[in-house]
């Protein structure tokens, strides 16, 4: 099992994967590529991942990229912990989660970049389209989780540690997030998996 990884170890989209590889207790090694320097455009990289994304799952001698659809993979093939709910409808509500996280909120993403995460880097105030954007995040994560609950289902899933990282953009920037909401990102950011995530030696500041 292999696992194709950004160099910095700050994808927001390598992160679930990582996690949910540990989470099933699953061996694997890890090979970086420096995005900075198009490392995933490499023709050897390139006959491996059919779409040069990371993060890329080599498993055998199958290769897939795109975390969500690695995640389910992860997951239907390997016993242990379910990264998803078993409900069919809290099941496509994760899956709405992740896919919602991955695709909207582009201001979020632009202005408080994964680096503010892992890097402590600080940006300029939210533009009013960053402000919006986080409005949006917050009414919606606070609809997604239910009352006086540490996880979106009930039981932990992996759509619990994509919407905390989103949240963590704004969290760890200082910005103001109501109260819930940190205390949900920072009971997920606690968990054994994300941990061994947010502790691994990352390269200076200089590279991102």
């Amino acid at each position: 099992m292999l696992l194709y990884v950004d160099a910095q170890f700050a994808s927001p989209y390598v992160m679930p994967v990582y996690v949910s590889l540990l989470e099933k207790g699953v061996t694997f090694d890890m090979q970086t590529l420096d995005l900075f320097t198009r490392a995933n455009q490499q023709p050897e990289f390139a006959s491996t991942s059919i779409t040069r994304r990371v993060p890329t799952l080599v498993h055998d001698d199958f290769s897939l990229s795109e975390s969500s659809a690695i995640c389910e993979y992860i997951d239907e093939t390997f016993p242990g912990i379910c990264l998803y709910p078993t409900d069919p409808r809290n099941r496509a509500r994760a899956r709405q989660v992740q896919a919602w996280i991955r695709s909207d909120l582009m201001p979020i993403r632009d202005e408080r970049p994964s680096i503010v995460v892992f890097y402590g880097v600080n940006r300029a105030a939210l533009s009013a389209a960053g402000q919006e954007a986080a409005a949006k995040l917050y009414s919606a994560a606070l609809a997604f989780l239910p009352e006086q609950s540490a996880n979106l289902f009930g039981e932990w899933s992996i759509a619990d540690v994509d919407l905390a990282m989103m949240l963590n953009r704004l969290i760890m920037h200082g910005d103001a997030v109501p109260e819930r909401l940190v205390a949900y990102a920072t009971h997920q950011w606690q968990r054994p998996s994300v941990q061994r995530w947010v502790k691994l030696p990352r390269p200076g500041h200089g590279r991102v």
